[in-house]
């Protein structure tokens, strides 16, 4: 499996947006998510993000924080996740980055967690809730593992710490659209198509958006704004838990092909 990195070098040489969507592992089961990481992987995810179900997901909208509620119940744990992870190499191109927040990773030692996460396969990590001026501590033994570590810039980050951040990302950069959680919009916010260039001027790294991308014609907006990858969540963990097991795997497996039609153009 490639790494986050070289999936954006081949993509940018054929002058290509990445497509990544985001699931929240174990809703509506573990068979389930395993099956979803190789539909989305055939219908053109370039990478896909993995949810960790969490307790109190500061990030995430209500779509997503039920999905991960639902999860919780069903007694879902990291180690499942990563054994999921784990039967799916060697199955699906598309590097998995793990979305997880700070405390499973502290709970657990940040050295073990990392070893954990190398052997089942995951190439990449985003962790909303990790400042910065802390990241370090995970960012270099992160890399020594091979595993990119994806830093955030919100829309309201002054220019020093949009340079410092775009710095010290691995991966790629992580530009999210609006102030708050995410979830299902409209509309993307205008205000993406201003930070987007101001964001290029300081860094050369791969810059994916994501929070409110629900539906092609914005993935199309976001990619002609400049964006080198499209993250959608909400709208395909809505999807997947909607119906029966077989109607979520079909309809996320559409919305994948519809979203990589529009930005492949």
């Amino acid at each position: 499996m490639p790494t986050v990195s070289d999936c954006f070098s081949k993509l940018r040489a054929k002058g290509q947006c990445a497509l990544i969507p985001f699931i929240t592992a174990g809703d509506p089961d573990l068979d389930t998510t395993a099956k979803a990481l190789e539909v989305l992987d055939q219908a053109g995810a370039d990478i896909i993000e993995l949810g960790v179900p969490y307790s109190d997901p500061l990030a995430d909208g209500p779509t997503i924080q039920a999905a991960a509620t639902r999860a919780l119940k069903r007694g879902i744990k990291l180690e499942q996740v990563l054994q999921v992870v784990q039967s799916v190499q060697g199955k699906i191109a598309a590097p998995i980055v793990l979305f997880t927040y700070y405390n499973p990773i502290f709970y657990r030692g940040i050295e073990q967690f990392l070893d954990q996460v190398a052997a089942a396969g995951v190439k990449g990590l985003v962790v909303p809730d990790l400042p910065l001026e802390e990241a370090e501590g995970l960012l270099i033994p992160a890399k020594e593992r091979g595993i990119e570590v994806v830093l955030l810039v919100a829309p309201t980050s002054p220019r020093e710490r949009v340079e410092a951040i775009a710095q010290k990302s691995q991966g790629f950069i992580y530009l999210v659209s609006v102030t708050g959680v995410t979830g299902t919009r409209t509309e993307v916010a205008s205000k993406v198509k201003d930070l987007l260039p101001n964001l290029r001027a300081v860094t050369d790294k791969p810059i994916g958006v994501g929070f409110g991308i629900s539906q092609p014609e914005h993935a199309q907006q976001v990619k002609n704004w400049g964006a080198d990858a499209v993250i959608v969540g909400s709208a395909f963990v809505q999807r997947l838990a909607t119906g029966k097991p077989e109607e979520g795997l079909k309809a996320i497996a559409e919305f994948c092909q519809n979203l990589k039609s529009v930005i492949s153009v």
